[in-house]
């Protein structure tokens, strides 16, 4: 069964459906902004000015809950100096990105990049315009540039007085040359940009307007649900489709390499006709592993001999041969789901013109555009990917593009209706791709004074880039996601080494919030156990190792100050310290905690430092830090993968907990930022979370924790 739609009927149906459909998500080639009923102009690719002077700014990033949908727009408004409280913002187009050759830089969202690394160009995009449309007055009045100011929009000829808004210049500056030269404001100068102002896509979601990718809904739409082999890498090898092909509302049954899909007039029917298919699976020779097997595999790493070295400085093995006294752990930690609230979610419509036309909720437009065309068939410039705000991602719908093909394939098999393909949540919990299993061995020597003086450090662990970005694998097959925190240990230590095993066995792994934040858990927690070792306080054992200079020393000096390390807690309240960089980012905790003699855990305090360079918002900022502690509570606390037959046991989140509102202790968040660089929000203050909550659970109960989650530790004090 189809359904034909006109282009035109289409765009009407779906501003029925949302009246910001439109404006937020498509826009055409020309000048104007669509929807707009004036004559909007186009003074540069990143902002439309309207005649009233509304101002709105186009996003090329996602906007996953994280800010960077206000934060960006703060960027192109500061420079711009126009009128905040007329400036709104939609998302760029991937079609028009791609025809107007990739005008809008990287369209990627994910290690904390969105604001970092695009910073520079948007700022110029603003102070471009601003330049452009000032010119556009000057001309107007002939007199010199140099005789205008702006402020918030209007154009001041200082001379005479005269004034012109931003909305009667537009079309002219748009005409303009944009300047060689472009001077940016010094950030003390900021009036929008670091600022705490409101979100721009708050309102809207208080009241339901925004459209995720599990709202579209289009004219003759079709509902898609979809059965993968539960073993990694494994085929369809028989379907008996003919009882799911009896029931009502089932359009069409999709088989692929990999998966059987059922297309339907509503997804739950679809769904109920998934589970009545009979599907014989090849499961590819991986039937068998579990998680004993993931264990063999990681030891087998460990204990490789001329293992690639990742970092090596001075000689490890006499200094160790040679120290007073040497230790040495192991530490581990298992598989874990992005676990995104809304599931794995694509629309696809293989219009009659010969174009295609996706939805989806995804961390980059671009990938999305070029797994549609690889699916496809068809060229980039035939195809426009819609990006609906995002309900999580966390890095699963950075790299992996597997449910926009998926959706495609289906959408192929019945031409003429648009099909949203909707995985299950159990479809969702066991086909990610985790954050990586991971067994790490430390050594280290302290001389008699109690001085660091030897490390060296072998990690097994699957490589994301070999899945994901294979070109970016370093000599020797080192992926920096999995030795971060190691090859660039911020702490002076004359003798380092550090050796990685690349094991990835048949389970596909892929970026998770802080990609390789498990060794900053594994790299402080030995720390602590080093300065125990060497009878000194964790923090001034830390300070000992790091100049006063360091960006790191700052913000740990800064985190105990605040935390009060050197005062006594209250009672029973015990706290534990940990510090690391990454994504940009310098990032130091303190947390809080009390252990009952049951061994239950309370988590009350977390004091988190960041120093980001600068801070575009305040607000977002923090509730970065506040999402972080959140998130990683879970993986600290429940949160695991396990194998059974090759397959991941876990298919709910009856079986993978989520942190509950009563387990949310209070965070303390310090903004610090020392000027001179740019880095990342989204991701550095998970980092120190795992050992800082291990480190105060050690000082109140004297047990190490060397594994995670903790809810496999006896945690009664000793």
């Amino acid at each position: 069964m189809t359904t034909a739609v006109s282009r035109r009927e289409f765009l009407k149906a779906s501003a029925a459906m949302s009246g910001a459909f439109v404006l937020e998500f498509w826009f055409p080639a020309g000048s104007s902004a669509a929807g707009s009923a004036d004559t909007a102009t186009e003074v540069n690719a990143w902002m439309v000015i309207h005649p009233d002077d509304r101002v709105v700014i186009r996003i090329a990033r996602s906007e996953m809950g994280q800010g960077s949908f206000t934060a960006l727009a703060q960027l192109v408004a500061e420079e711009l100096d126009c009128d905040w409280g007329k400036v709104s913002a939609e998302f760029a187009s991937p079609n028009e990105h791609f025809r107007r050759n990739r005008i809008w830089g990287s369209m990627l969202t994910g290690g904390s990049r969105g604001i970092r690394t695009s910073q520079d160009y948007l700022r110029k995009a603003g102070a471009s315009a601003r330049m452009m449309l000032v010119m556009a007055a000057a001309t107007r009045w002939g007199v010199p540039p140099q005789e205008c100011a702006v402020q918030a929009g209007v154009i001041t000829h200082r001379p005479s007085g005269r004034r012109l808004r931003y909305g009667e210049v537009a079309a002219a500056a748009a005409l303009l040359p944009p300047p060689a030269e472009v001077p940016l404001k010094d950030p003390k100068d900021w009036k929008i940009a670091g600022q705490p102002v409101h979100r721009l896509d708050i309102p809207d979601k208080v009241l339901g307007k925004p459209v995720f990718g599990v709202d579209v809904s289009l004219p003759g739409m079709l509902h898609a649900a979809i059965a993968q082999c539960p073993v990694f890498g494994g085929k369809v090898a028989h379907v008996d489709a003919s009882l799911a092909q009896s029931l009502r509302g089932v359009k069409q049954v999709v088989r692929a390499e990999d998966f059987v899909a059922v297309v339907a007039d509503s997804w739950w029917r679809a769904n109920e006709a998934v589970k009545a298919l009979k599907i014989r699976w090849d499961e590819g020779g991986n039937g068998h592993v579990d998680n004993a097997a993931i264990a063999a595999m990681l030891r087998e790493g460990l204990e490789a001999k001329d293992l690639p070295q990742a970092r090596k400085v001075g000689e490890v093995g006499p200094a160790l041969a040679g120290a007073a006294k040497v230790l040495q752990a192991e530490y581990h930690s298992p598989y874990i789901n992005h676990a995104t609230l809304e599931p794995q979610t694509c629309t696809a419509w293989f219009r009659p013109d010969g174009f295609l036309e996706i939805w989806t909720s995804t961390q980059d437009g671009e990938a999305s555009m070029q797994a549609a065309a690889s699916a496809s068939g068809l060229p980039l410039e035939k195809i426009e990917v819609h990006k609906m705000m995002l309900g999580g991602g966390f890095g699963r719908r950075g790299g992996p593009q597997d449910f926009v093909r998926q959706g495609i394939a289906i959408a192929r098999a019945v031409p003429g209706s648009p099909v949203k393909l909707m995985w299950s949540r159990s479809e969702d919990m066991q086909h990610g791709f985790y954050r990586p299993a991971s067994l790490v061995s430390m050594k280290a020597g302290l001389d008699a004074q109690g001085r660091l003086v030897a490390w060296h450090t072998r990690v097994a662990c699957p490589s994301i880039l070999q899945v994901l970005r294979p070109q970016l694998l370093a000599k020797g097959g080192i992926d920096f996601t999995a030795v971060r925190s190691f090859d660039d240990m911020p702490y002076e230590v004359p003798h380092q080494q550090v050796d990685y095993a690349r094991r990835n066995g048949h389970v596909p792994v892929g970026f998770w919030r802080a990609p390789g934040q498990q060794n900053a858990f594994y790299r402080e927690c030995f720390l602590d156990e080093l300065a125990e070792a060497a009878g000194q306080d964790p923090v001034a054992f830390r300070q000992g190792l790091l100049p006063p200079d360091n960006k790191e020393r700052r913000v740990l000096d800064a985190v105990v100050h605040a935390a009060g390390w050197g005062q006594p807690a209250a009672a029973g309240v015990f706290r534990g310290v940990a510090m690391a960089a990454g994504f940009g980012s310098y990032t130091a905790m303190v947390a809080e905690v009390t252990v009952s003699p049951k061994g239950e855990l309370k988590v009350h305090r977390i004091v988190v430092a960041i120093d980001s360079g600068y801070v575009v918002n305040p607000d977002t900022c923090r509730a970065q830090a506040e999402s972080n502690v959140l998130f990683g509570l879970g993986s600290v606390l429940y949160q695991e993968n396990n194998l059974k037959n090759g397959r991941i046991v876990e298919s709910n989140f009856n079986n993978f907990r989520l942190p509950q509102i009563s387990e949310m202790p209070k965070v303390e968040t310090l903004l610090v930022p020392s000027g001179g660089f740019w880095g990342g929000h989204g991701e550095p203050a998970i980092l120190p979370l795992a050992p800082a909550l291990c480190n105060a659970i050690h000082a109140a109960t004297g047990k190490r924790i060397r594994s995670l989650p903790l809810k496999h530790h006896d945690l009664r004090p000793a």
